[in-house]
């Protein structure tokens, strides 16, 4: 008996020994629990992995599908060049899973049989994003894997795998570094690399077109690649690369070839481009403007139609929202003029005309001085800085202290100058200064026409910022332009009387009223307390004349003074808030709104949903009224808040290089901007400016189809 224990002791020794002996000699044997078995053909293998062993309380999972190819072997890219096709997987049979994404690592380039094509050799994980039915629950897997091996010829092979992974805690299985690296390389925006794709443009090149791509890099490109996708009626060249600064920027040149036979243009096609140089990658999806070709005759034709189109925008821009801070002015230009002499509303209307044409071609130095320092410009965007908004909050509590009769006499200075003749007054200062702040006040909001305008002038050389500017004011003062040239219109109407004092008073609320929005959109930037400090100091420097009238001859001689110190303090104030824009976080996510995140959107796409995303402002009027009329309303917010609809919004309140950069790749400099992605429109919809029921509907069928 003793014997036979002895006997029982020692096979239980040797067989623990055997399978500690089995784990290291074949450590494969346990990871197949987190593995398919492979399916193997005379030029490849293929089997799916999984980065942890059971399925835990996360409704997603990291998953891969493994290939390894036999040498010279290759197979293809999600968009695969010149010929061949992409894997596919058909997960019919599945249970437990909701979803599965395919994420693509960057391809290399091959020419096989003198075709251009995309694709893998040796070993590539394709990354898959797994969603799971009810978190907790065993997962099975059935994948039907239809995909394309060539080398002198192809090959085509469909392999089905199978992969039961059970409820558990979810340790890591060997796969999940292997899993790991190929994600590392699946191409986002390129900040993780130091990457940045920084410019896109067409080139007219004789009768063909070149696409010309800047790139920037944090440390030396070695050998970068370019590759683009785009409509089904264009194919893309290898791209010519020249390096500059050290190797630290890329000039990548791509000429582009229209399959069929009709003529036509890839300006305003949206495509994708995918940068890769080694283990880097950087992707981004954008609308080819045009670019800075030679002026020959049909150029010279284009830039005339895009003035036109730069003239029309203006004009539309005198009925947008943007303008409702600033009627009050327009409103005062006309009837203060009833009765008078033609030729003093002539030289009038002149003069604001004049003010409008000078504060566009300021706001074009001052984007083409930005543009040309490298820093990221766009419409409206002195509205995110504080000084700025300060400033204007000041003298539009002074318009208002003036068109309510606080004061009627000329204070010193340009303050005076601005308040006391700008605020209704004849003087062609006064109507100069007015045109001038209407402008700056009514521009923080894109409009039709406007956005064409600007996406070509920005992306563009600073003579085409000046034309292009000018066209827009030309726009804006040409109802000015107008009553000049016909003074009768307004000189029938009646003279100023009584009714004019209660007209100026009724107004002066209404620029009360855009000082309360510019202090609102202050908050934003600097916090409540430092946007309470300057509307009273604002407040006080405008009630400040009509006080000291009635103070004696000596206090009354100092007001200016005082005046000059609280205006001063107002403009003060901003810079020493403790809670600076580059202190505070970005936008998070508001009700069912989800914070913009631009890296996200491909996968979210990839997984069935449509991405609706709102890039707005709280300066932006027109974002409100697009909001209040038509997105969170009727039919409009009902399909928004169904299922499989994700919506983003994008808070460019404060200066934000992520948003600017997403509103360039769309050819946009200001907003409001909205984009619609979906599966069937995977680079996004553009919507107008101006949003209505059925451009959104329309955009969110075509991206769900």
């Amino acid at each position: 008996m003793k014997t036979l224990f002895v006997h029982w002791r020692v096979r239980a020794l040797i067989g623990a020994l055997a399978l500690a002996l089995s784990s290291v000699v074949f450590p494969g044997v346990r990871a197949q629990e987190a593995a398919s078995a492979w399916v193997n053909t005379e030029h490849t293998n293929v089997r799916l992995i999984a980065a942890a062993r059971a399925v835990g309380v996360d409704d997603t999972l990291r998953l891969g599908l493994q290939f390894r190819m036999k040498p010279g072997w290759k197979i293809y890219w999600r968009s695969p060049g010149d010929a061949g096709y992409p894997p596919s997987v058909d997960w019919t049979g599945s249970a437990n899973l909701a979803n599965a994404a395919l994420r693509w690592p960057a391809p290399f380039r091959f020419e096989i049989l003198g075709l251009d094509t995309y694709g893998y050799e040796g070993e590539v994980v394709l990354p898959i994003t797994a969603t799971i039915e009810e978190p907790g629950r065993p997962l099975n897997l059935k994948a039907s894997v239809d995909y394309l091996t060539c080398k002198e010829i192809c090959v085509p092979y469909k392999a089905v795998l199978a992969l039961r992974l059970p409820s558990g805690i979810p340790q890591a299985t060997e796969f999940a570094h292997l899993i790991d690296r190929f994600s590392v390389r699946v191409p986002g925006e390129g900040g993780a690399h130091g990457v940045l794709i920084e410019s896109v443009e067409a080139l007219s090149q004789g009768k063909d077109e070149v696409l010309r791509v800047v790139a920037r890099s944090l440390t030396p490109f070695n050998a970068p690649d370019l590759f683009v996708e785009g409509p089904a009626d264009w194919s893309f060249a290898a791209p010519e690369t020249r390096l500059a600064e050290g190797g630290l920027v890329a000039e990548l040149r791509v000429l582009v070839r229209q399959e069929r036979s009709k003529a036509g243009t890839i300006v305003g096609s949206g495509i994708v481009l995918t940068l890769a140089d080694g283990e880097r990658a950087a992707e981004r999806s954008v609308t080819v403007a045009a670019g800075a070709a030679p002026m020959d005759d049909t150029s010279i034709a284009s830039m005339i139609v895009l003035l036109a189109t730069a003239l029309l925008g203006g004009l539309i821009l005198n009925l947008m929202p943007c303008v409702l801070p600033v009627l009050s002015m327009k409103l005062l230009s006309v009837v203060g003029h009833g009765g008078g002499a033609r030729r003093d509303v002539r030289l009038s209307f002149l003069a604001s005309a004049a003010g409008i044409l000078t504060s566009f071609l300021l706001l074009a130095a001052a984007l083409a001085g930005l543009k040309q320092a490298g820093v990221a410009v766009g419409w409206g965007m002195q509205f995110q800085q504080p000084l700025f908004l300060a400033a204007m909050v000041l003298i539009v509590a002074l318009f208002a202290a003036n068109l309510w009769g606080v004061f009627e006499i000329n204070l010193p200075g340009a303050v005076g100058d601005v308040a006391a003749r700008a605020g209704g007054g004849r003087s062609l200062t006064g109507s100069f200064l007015s045109g001038a702040l209407a402008t700056i006040l009514a521009t923080p909001c894109s409009a039709p026409f406007v956005g064409t305008a600007l996406g070509f002038a920005l992306a563009r050389g600073t003579v085409e910022i000046f034309a292009v500017f000018a066209a827009l004011g030309l726009g804006l003062a040409l109802p000015y332009l107008l009553v000049a040239l016909r003074p009768g219109w307004v000189t029938r109407l009646p003279r100023p009387g009584n009714w004019m004092i209660g007209l100026r008073r009724l107004l002066g609320f209404a620029m009360a009223g855009t000082a309360i929005w510019l202090l609102s959109v202050l908050t934003a930037q600097t916090g409540a307390l430092a946007a309470l400090l300057v509307g009273g100091l604002a407040a006080a420097t405008a009630v400040l004349p009509g006080a000291a009238s009635l103070l004696s001859a000596r206090p009354r001689r100092l007001a200016p003074v005082a005046m000059v110190v609280l205006a001063a303090l107002a403009l003060w104030v901003p810079s020493q808030s403790t809670e600076t824009v580059a202190e505070r976080p970005p936008a998070a996510a508001v009700g069912d709104w989800r914070a913009f995140d631009r890296g996200a959107i491909a996968g979210l796409v990839a997984a069935g949903n449509v991405v609706f995303v709102d890039v707005t402002a709280d300066w932006c009027i027109t974002c409100k009224v697009n909001k209040t009329v038509v997105i969170e309303r009727g039919d409009v917010a009902a399909r928004l808040g169904g299922e499989r609809v994700i919506r983003m919004r994008a808070d460019w309140t404060r200066p934000n290089d992520a948003i600017a950069a997403y509103l360039a790749s769309f050819g946009r400099y200001g907003i409001p901007f909205n984009v619609v992605y979906g599966p069937g429109a995977r680079n996004g919809l553009a919507l107008p400016e101006l949003l209505t029921v059925d451009a959104v509907l329309s955009a969110l069928d075509k991206a769900g189809s």
